[in-house]
């Protein structure tokens, strides 16, 4: 089997890890926005899982990136596991004392209807933290199918438990079903969207307990020489998932803070549209990252690395025009009320954002194959500012569009940047012509579809074909190579 067929192997089984989840996560999108009461509750269930992203990068601090680094490196990997996973461990530990006693006055800080959602909150990131070491191991020690099972029982159990407390419990309640008293309490006491948190609660707790035996094969030894390398490596990578962060969810927050929450959950709505670019990302990245590192010293890496990166933005690309061409259909699974439809217009620009997004991953290579993660920090920062600067500047001017097309710039920033930098310090043979080629025809089919012809699904296939014919003429040479026996 050929390096790149296997690393394409690789990719579809974390894939299914990735996607699945996240599939069902935008599927769930739809219960969400039809059974919460209105747009400005589900711009709370937004503003939750927005904190949540803040508080796991704070709390991995850039480790799991680290730990696939180290654990290449040294000969001792026993000693990578244990030093990460006590320093994970420890920190955690002190986070939720602290956390839990000051509550109340962190669920005022942070703007949260009750202090019962924060503590919520910071219970399920204090188990996700503990299972970042576990799942790193898995993956490293190539055990794709047990972490994807882990991963997929995860969602359902947070699937069922949203089925149960959006769809039966309602339901219970007004036909006089069974319903345990301490949800009875709750519902009547609380919103439906405290469910969703409850929900996520048990998800994480169920699969914590399921992850033990993967923690017993754990020794405790650490060492403070190798956790100081670490951190040297991993803190930059920290601050710079902090500042992606910030460029993917602050302008959610800047929304309902500026334009109210009616509008930041209609918006919040419409970016999950945009998710399907993220879902083929962060499938990407889940086989990428150990891939790049365990082959950087092979002798025709960087040739793969460009094949890569051409094959990332063609099928991303592909994405982009498939969901731009058939909108209307997507937004009326997944969107459900009529009232989130007025934010569309962000779709194909948020797809055409991640997509720069995904391209600057593949770019991002260099910097983690040569330990300068500090450039990854670097322009994560100045895309970060980019973000916070458009917002506040022309949110009052045009709206939640500002906060797309600012979502678009930085991430092309990152994206360029990331290219012309690299070039200097770890030069890769990236065919650019045929690169720029697949995201031009991408961006102009898909702007001639949302333009001209949205809701005709006969030009939306022709432009789809016309898409495909010419990755085909293109690359009929490379598709025989990668599927031949």
């Amino acid at each position: 089997m050929s390096t790149l067929r296997r690393f394409l192997k690789d990719t579809v089984i974390y894939g299914i890890a990735a996607v699945l989840p996240r599939a069902i996560n935008i599927l769930l999108v739809n219960l969400h926005t039809s059974t919460l009461q209105s747009a400005k509750y589900y711009a709370e269930n937004t503003q939750y899982f927005v904190y949540a992203a803040y508080i796991n990068a704070l709390l991995t601090y850039g480790m799991e990136t680290a730990f696939f680094r180290f654990f290449t490196k040294e000969k001792e990997k026993g000693k990578v596991i244990s030093t990460s996973f006590v320093a994970l461990f420890t920190t955690t530990l002190i986070f939720l004392i602290l956390a839990l006693f000051y509550s109340n006055e962190l669920s005022v800080f942070f703007g949260f209807e009750n202090p019962i959602y924060l503590q919520i909150l910071i219970l399920v990131t204090t188990f996700d933290t503990l299972m970042v070491v576990p799942f790193a191991y898995l993956r490293v020690m190539n055990r794709p199918i047990k972490f994807t099972f882990y991963k997929i029982f995860n969602i359902l159990v947070y699937a069922l438990f949203n089925l149960y407390f959006l769809l039966y419990v309602p339901y219970a309640v007004k036909n006089h079903g069974y319903i345990p008293v301490f949800f009875l309490n709750y519902y009547n006491e609380y919103p439906l969207v405290i469910f969703i948190f409850i929900a996520n609660l048990i998800a994480s707790l169920s699969t914590f307990a399921l992850l033990l035996p993967v923690f017993f094969k754990f020794s405790f030894k650490f060492d403070s020489r190798l956790l100081y390398k670490m951190l040297k490596y991993g803190l930059p990578l920290m601050i710079g998932n902090l500042a992606f962060i910030t460029n993917e969810n602050l302008d959610k927050l800047l929304i309902g803070n500026m334009l109210g929450k009616e509008d930041m959950g209609i918006y919040s709505a419409c970016y999950k549209l945009g998710v399907f670019m993220t879902l083929y990302i962060m499938a990407f990245r889940l086989g990428a990252e150990p891939y790049f590192f365990n082959n950087e010293k092979k002798k025709n890496s960087k040739q793969t690395y460009a094949t890569i990166l051409n094959w990332f933005t063609i099928i991303g690309a592909l994405f982009m025009v498939i969901i731009v061409v058939f909108i209307d259909f997507f937004a009326g699974i997944l969107l459900g009320k009529e009232e989130y439809f007025q934010a569309l217009a962000i779709v194909p620009i948020i797809l055409l954002a991640n997509l720069f997004l995904g391209i600057s991953y593949n770019l991002s290579v260099w910097y983690k194959l040569t330990d300068k993660t500090r450039y990854g920090m670097y322009f994560s920062v100045i895309a970060a500012l980019i973000t916070i600067g458009i917002n506040i500047i022309f949110i009052p001017v045009i709206g939640y569009m500002a906060s797309a097309w600012a979502t678009l710039i930085a991430y092309g920033f990152i994206m360029t940047a990331s290219f012309f930098i690299g070039k200097r310090h770890f030069p890769v043979p990236y065919p650019i012509k045929k690169i720029l080629s697949y995201l031009f025809i991408g961006i102009l089919l898909s702007g001639i579809s949302y333009i001209y012809f949205r809701g005709n699904y006969l030009m939306s296939f022709i432009l789809l074909i016309v898409f495909l014919s010419y990755t085909f003429f293109n690359e009929k040479h490379e598709l025989q190579n990668i599927f031949k026996k």
